[in-house]
């Protein structure tokens, strides 16, 4: 994680060194509750490589230690519109009474389901008075950290890339100051996963996650 924040404090920096005297960087950090729908769950199990194939109905527990939280940096170039970068770390558990049936004693990401994306938002200043609303979307990648432990031993845990992520957001700003922001926002996020598991298996899946989030920003 530290590597993650290091990035996005590099990026920070970046941004505001190569702006324009009329671009404004903004930062955002925020929490909230998410949750994830039914998907399925493919792979080879880890020590005999016997396909598994189950339906998952997984939890996110956004306030159970970690918590699930996000950070963003944007960079607005033009008063309506902007690019930058996020970092969300969401968590996804898989209930013991499904696990359990293809052979797992623990499937889950949560140190961070982190999905992290290049984005582009859009935003009408002050449309409703000190209210402003926007719009965003972002490209990216999935970097979860990998829990999942076997009924016959083999233990999986830690960082992996697992694959491509994208995320939608739509929600609402309200100025407090010229500098400082509270909002509120709806965010989607999507994943395809192809986990390696200790033992040779794998792991397959796509994570969506939906979270209403509540936060403050930071212009400068």
């Amino acid at each position: 994680m530290r590597l993650i924040l290091s990035f996005f404090a590099s990026l920070t920096v970046l941004l505001s060194l190569s702006a324009p005297v009329s671009a404004q960087i903004e930062l955002s950090f925020y929490g909230g509750t998410q949750s994830s729908p039914h998907s399925r769950v493919t792979g080879n199990y880890p020590g005999t490589g016997a396909p598994f194939d189950a339906l998952i109905g997984w939890e996110g527990k956004s306030f159970a230690p970690p918590p699930y939280y996000g950070a963003r940096v944007m960079w607005w170039q033009r008063s309506d519109l902007g690019f930058g970068a996020e970092l969300t770390h969401a968590k996804t558990y898989a209930p013991a009474a499904e696990r359990s049936t293809i052979g797992f004693d623990r499937m889950e990401f949560t140190d961070g389901h982190n999905i992290i994306t290049l984005n582009i938002m859009k935003r009408w200043n002050d449309r409703f008075g000190y209210f402003t609303p926007y719009v965003g979307a972002g490209l990216g990648l999935a970097l979860p950290h990998v829990d999942v432990t076997s009924a016959n031993g083999h233990q999986t845990l830690g960082y992996q890339l697992t694959g491509p992520a994208a995320r939608l957001t739509a929600g609402m700003k309200y100025d407090l100051t010229d500098d400082w922001a509270l909002f509120g926002e709806y965010q989607f996020t999507y994943s395809s996963n192809k986990a390696e598991l200790v033992g040779g298996g794998t792991l397959n899946t796509d994570i969506i996650t939906n979270a209403i989030n509540v936060g403050v920003s930071y212009s400068f």
